[in-house]
């Protein structure tokens, strides 16, 4: 097992052993770790009281952060005709129909965030195994299925983002960078919060929300009251 490094030590001392910290305190402490040399995600971790064997607690939601989430979102669009010319004009990064779902079948996945027109849901679906994995399948369920390119190309770029549960009843979603400001980071962590309290299926029995705690990269994380 790797030895935690120097810095990661340092970021531990400042912390209270066992201490559940309120999201405005947890973010203060964060912001006053020594950092690496790069502008580190600041990630929340959810532990979920749900069965995944369970279709209905299979969540999955998608949140729009208010101030975006640091990074450029690299965008494909697989579409035809007019779509085409929509998805140009907002920008996309990759646009196309069968010439770029086979340049992605020969190992192309240079892309953050893939948005489909549903006459291209038939011949997409070949590449399930693919996108599946890597959280980049369309879907309706999150808006990424859709007749409207340009809105769904410019709620991606606003900071729209997608969460799902994992086989573990874990949630993991980066809320911004750490250089952001601390008000900022708040109000986008907040937002994902809310959103995944208000998936909550009807059928979970009891506490929803087991543990959370937000990290920021290459140092200690710090648990939540939830």
């Amino acid at each position: 097992m790797k030895k935690p490094s120097k810095r990661y030590k340092e970021s531990d001392k400042q912390l209270t052993p066992d201490k559940m910290y309120s999201l405005k305190e947890a973010v203060a402490a964060l912001k006053t770790m020594p950092k690496p040399k790069f502008d580190g995600s600041v990630d929340l971790h959810f532990n979920l009281n749900v069965d995944t064997k369970k279709s209905d607690q299979m969540i999955r939601g998608t949140v729009v952060l208010p101030h975006g989430t640091g990074k450029k979102i690299r965008v494909a669009v697989f579409c035809k005709g007019e779509h085409e010319r929509q998805a140009r004009e907002a920008k996309a990064d990759y646009v196309g129909a069968n010439e770029l779902m086979d340049k992605v079948a020969a190992g192309f996945l240079d892309f953050d965030c893939a948005i489909a027109t549903p006459e291209m849901m038939k011949d997409l679906s070949k590449l399930g195994k693919v996108l599946g994995p890597r959280g980049l399948m369309p879907s309706p369920k999150t808006g990424t299925v859709t007749n409207d390119i340009s809105k769904a190309i410019e709620d991606v770029r606003k900071g729209k983002v997608e969460f799902r549960v994992d086989k573990q009843g874990g949630i993991h979603l980066s809320v911004g960078k750490i250089s952001f400001e601390e008000e900022k980071i708040n109000d986008n962590a907040s937002k994902v919060i809310e959103a995944v309290n208000e998936s909550r299926p009807v059928s979970v029995k009891g506490k929803f929300v087991k543990s959370l705690s937000i990290t920021t990269s290459m140092n200690p994380g710090l648990r939540i009251v939830c």
